[in-house]
């Protein structure tokens, strides 16, 4: 070596360091808060008071035996497959963007024949979260299920 190692340089090598770290964590943070559209629950202490009133209504689901899958057809349509539900049940379905980038969508699934109910318009590409109910008289079932 033929110079000596001084203050400046450790001086240099620390500003260095901590520039590095300080830019990473400025760049996280902005990805962070550019891809997070909103919140979870509007009122967390409000939500978490419901909370077992939704488990026995997820009860009260299961006890129908109602089961349903949903995806795309080939026409980018969205399909319901369903068993156990009765033929007079209605469907409606809202679609959500999972990081709320878009707007909402919601509509009525026309039925298609053997339990099957079809979008009466196609998706748009993309990944979507979809809000299925199921209502046959005072049954009911809700889903949630993303769609890629």
């Amino acid at each position: 070596m033929t110079k000596r190692f001084s203050g400046w340089h450790m001086t240099g090598i620390l500003v260095g360091g901590f520039g590095v770290v300080i830019a990473v964590n400025l760049l996280m943070a902005s990805f962070a808060v550019g891809s997070f559209g909103g919140v979870v629950v509007d009122n967390s202490y409000v939500a978490s008071q419901k909370f077992n009133d939704w488990l026995a209504e997820a009860e009260r689901q299961n006890h129908l035996g109602w089961t349903a899958r949903m995806g795309r057809d080939g026409d980018g349509r969205l399909i319901v497959a369903t068993q156990g539900v009765p033929p007079t049940a209605r469907a409606k379905v809202v679609l959500r963007h999972p990081l709320g980038k878009t707007e909402t969508m919601e509509f009525d699934l026309v039925p298609n024949g053997a339990g099957r109910y079809v979008s009466p318009e196609r998706l748009p590409e993309g990944r979507w979260l979809a809000r299925l109910e199921l209502q046959n008289g005072a049954d009911t079932m809700r889903i949630e299920r993303p769609l890629g």
